[in-house]
């Protein structure tokens, strides 16, 4: 086993490098500090490139308090990150790196080029020529008797020293980008409360016929609103598009309810979905519509003349309504407007976008610092912390970089 204990009071190890680790980098290296970054990959930021092959969402738009309410039951906990570092602010990071930016239709904000790999290189450019030492392949392993920090590595085992610590170790979902979640057991062992990981921005399961998932699987919901209830009794409705999976729902639509979804499913061992396939549409207008006679139309034809339905939407009625409902008038308007889905779990933790839970907010001080392991701090997605997507993750995890890194830089001159 080797030694590569690092003695310099001045020397900031950082676990992980995703956004949260590398923002922390960059704020602690500018402030004249040694650092030294460790990742379990061969590269830093696989899961941010991963992110931006569809188009690099990097943060949104939207007026500070609708942004600040998408952080749910952790918004004020987060709102003291984004005071210091908010959407605008992380735009104009951005644009200091040389990355312009623009506005999308849906308010979201991506780069001008839509990639990912620029922006990375750019910033990784930064953090090298201040200074900052990147250790690709190396998997932390916890601490040893002396608090030395250990890591496997390719030569073996090793050990390492810093004056501080910054765990930006992820959440749990896509384990083959390194975020597996296998910090949770290292730190509950040390007396640091963790709640447990669970799916986010997921897909759920529900128990579809052989009919409808051998035909249909794949197939997307296009235009419809989807609703649920929120763990208080409020309603929460999201237009927009989902996808027909052969055992249930996912998409866009579906993740920025999966909060709601997973807490029903918790609670009570399922959850209750309501899509209305036709908003453009009033129940009057359906019943009406469905009312006259069909001259000759089969119910699909007319569905998706009169009421835009087409082969999936009619196919999903026919799953989740009766025959005596279909046959109804009144009840089919009901149930396009408003048709029952019950779904029974989530897809798994491992598949999902982000993960919920991970150290608790009464586990760390303002400065993300872990009040039973002085000196080691927290960062990103393994805080109990929880959005969807559409820029909201990521503006967060760099926000609580910046804040973690604040937190090191004052702790050090306390001491």
């Amino acid at each position: 086993m080797t030694d590569t204990a690092n003695t310099d009071t001045r020397s900031i190890a950082i676990i992980g490098g995703g956004p949260a680790g590398l923002m922390a980098a960059e704020v602690l290296s500018a402030a004249g500090l040694q650092v030294d970054l460790y990742d379990a990959m061969p590269s830093v930021g696989r899961k941010f490139l991963l992110a931006g092959v569809g188009g690099m969402n990097i943060t949104h738009s939207e007026a500070a308090a609708p942004f600040l309410s998408r952080y749910r039951e952790a918004s004020p906990w987060v709102g003291e990150w984004l005071d210091a570092f908010d959407a605008q602010a992380l735009r104009d990071w951005i644009h200091g790196l040389g990355i312009d930016t623009f506005v999308g239709s849906s308010g979201r904000v991506f780069p001008t080029d839509m990639k990912a790999a620029p922006l990375l290189r750019a910033w990784l450019k930064r953090l090298r020529e201040q200074g900052v030492h990147l250790h690709t392949r190396h998997r932390w392993l916890g601490w040893d008797d002396n608090a030395a920090l250990r890591f496997n590595t390719p030569d073996g085992e090793i050990k390492a020293r810093a004056a501080a610590t910054l765990l930006a170790l992820g959440g749990g979902s896509w384990a083959r980008l390194g975020s597996d979640g296998s910090w949770a057991p290292l730190l509950s062992a040390r007396g640091v409360d963790v709640r447990s990981l669970r799916p986010s921005n997921c897909g759920f399961i529900s128990a579809w016929s052989p009919l409808l998932s051998e035909r249909f699987a794949g197939q997307p919901l296009k235009q419809i609103i989807a609703s649920t209830q929120s763990p208080e009794g409020e309603t929460i409705s999201r237009r927009g598009e989902a996808i027909l999976t052969h055992d249930g729902l996912e998409g866009s639509l579906i993740y920025a309810l999966s909060a709601a979804l997973r807490e029903q499913l918790e609670a009570r061992g399922h959850a209750q979905l309501s899509l209305d396939l036709a908003p453009d549409h009033t129940r009057a207008q359906l019943q009406q519509t469905l009312s006259q006679p069909r001259k000759g139309q089969s119910l699909s034809n007319l569905l998706r003349k009169k009421a835009g339905l087409d082969s999936v939407k009619v196919a999903l009625l026919h799953e989740c309504l009766s025959k005596d409902a279909i046959a109804d008038a009144d009840k089919l308007a009901a149930g396009i407007k408003a048709l029952p889905i019950t779904l029974t779990a989530t897809r798994p933790l491992d598949e999902a976008i982000s993960s919920a839970g991970g150290v608790c907010r009464s586990a760390l001080n303002d400065h993300l610092m872990l009040k039973a392991l002085p000196g080691i701090f927290c960062a990103g997605e393994m805080l109990d912390w929880e959005a969807p997507t559409g820029g909201y993750l990521l503006t967060a995890c760099f926000a609580s970089g910046r804040q973690a890194a604040k937190g090191i830089i004052q702790w050090l001159e306390t001491r």
